[in-house]
């Protein structure tokens, strides 16, 4: 008996180190969340460091012959020559190395024949961050002042180190004003968007850019591109993300709608017509429902060139340029929001739902200063869907809603329309 029960115990201990050991293990499996059985691409590791090894799994409908790989931009533009490749485990560092050339993120679809399978692969550069160059300014009606971004600044450059300029705390609005901050406390009041000033920086202030310093890469960030649908009180809201312009604050309204941080979140601000008449903006993503509410952290301000215009998703802010967070808005109208252009960080557009974002801006206000609704709309949840195919020389098959948009037909998730 002595002897048997020192056995089990020895094989207990041996089970016991063996699993404590696997816990150290970097994982093995894909990062995608779809199942590794379903055609398309996944990466085996979501950061791939330089110059080393970037393992996908490449999974056709069938099981035999080779299949191509197509690096491509956002619009399907080709950025390297087509490979073909076997099914199962690829090295892209040795397939593709235009991928350590990227200025910016790419697309890696997978195409069997002259058909697209599955989403594509978001293939990121991680660079070295572009830091926002301000400047204090008065409103055009001779207002507060504000921090109006001018340029853009590679943080490495010795210039970048200097503290921006502040304008005084006295420029702040009262914390009682509409807001649109991504996260704002009592100490640092959120400045709405329909009061900062439509200026583009100047042609001399936009050569504030870093020109003396390479923007430092560390690797690559590879995941299955995926679209974000808002199941809102008024109906459902798909979103096309645009990695390419704005690639951290993408991934963070990824991982907040992954992880249910938009679960019954109001669109507390309703802003139909700015003070102009035109129509500005819908927004939500504070749990708080009061404008000052976040995730716990704030987001850098990326540089992003998607014009503000019908459907576009921003992210809300205070004056602090890097005060992003979980608040966002849908724009209205071009005419609206143009000036809202290199202010705000632009990061995606519906490409279905403008029914929904109507009805939304046209509930009934409780304030209309304060863009307060009677009945907030509800955003009951976030849920993450495969994006559909692209193809070279078109990128996806669907659109930027317009006004006189109609519910997109549903394309299934390894298909796109002939």
């Amino acid at each position: 008996m002595i002897r048997i029960a020192a056995v089990i115990f020895i094989a207990m201990a041996a089970g016991a180190a063996s699993q404590q050991q696997d816990t150290r293990r970097p994982p093995s499996t894909p990062v995608a969340s779809a199942s590794s059985t379903t055609p398309g691409l996944n990466s085996e590791y979501l950061y791939n460091g330089v110059k080393r090894p970037a393992i996908i799994t490449v999974n056709p409908p069938r099981s035999f012959g080779t299949v191509t790989l197509a690096l491509m931009d956002f619009d399907g533009k080709l950025l390297a020559q087509p490979v073909e490749v076997h099914p199962g485990r690829v090295d892209l560092a040795e397939k593709l190395p235009a991928i350590w050339q990227l200025p910016r993120a790419a697309y890696l679809q997978l195409i069997d024949g002259e058909q697209p399978i599955g989403s594509a692969l978001v293939i990121q550069p991680l660079l070295s961050r572009m830091v926002p160059v301000t400047r204090v300014d008065h409103r055009p009606n001779g207002g507060a002042l504000y921090s109006r971004i001018v340029g853009w600044m590679d943080e490495n450059d010795p210039a970048a180190q200097a503290p921006p300029a502040q304008p005084p705390a006295a420029s702040a609005p009262a914390a009682t004003m509409p807001s649109s901050p991504s996260s704002a406390s009592p100490a640092q009041p959120a400045i709405p968007p329909e009061q900062t000033t439509d200026q583009s920086a100047k042609p001399d202030e936009r050569k504030a850019k870093s020109q003396s310093v390479a923007r430092l890469f560390t690797g690559l960030r590879i995941y299955p591109e995926q679209d974000v649908v808002l199941h809102t009180t008024k109906g459902d809201i798909r979103v096309a993300m645009k990695a390419d312009e704005a690639p951290n604050t993408v991934w963070n309204f990824l991982e907040l709608s992954r992880g249910g941080f938009y679960r019954d979140v109001e669109f507390h601000r309703v802003v139909k017509l700015d003070r102009n008449g035109l129509p500005f903006v819908i927004q939500g993503g504070d749990p708080t429902a009061t404008g000052d509410g976040g995730p716990g952290y704030w987001l850098p301000i990326e540089e992003s060139h998607l014009p503000h215009d019908l459907g576009v998703i921003s992210m809300a802010r205070s004056d602090d340029p890097d005060s992003n967070g979980s608040q966002f808005f849908f724009c209205l109208s071009r005419e609206g929001t143009k000036r809202l252009d290199g202010q705000y960080c632009s990061f995606g557009y519906a490409v279905d739902g403008v029914q929904a974002i109507k009805a939304i801006a046209e509930v009934e206000l409780a304030d209309v200063e304060a863009g307060r609704p009677v009945d907030p709309p509800m955003i009951r949840s976030a849920e993450l869907v495969p994006a559909p195919p692209r193809l070279p020389n078109r990128g996806r098959p669907d659109a930027r809603i317009t006004a006189e948009s109609k519910p997109a037909e549903q394309i299934p998730g390894n298909r796109v329309p002939r």
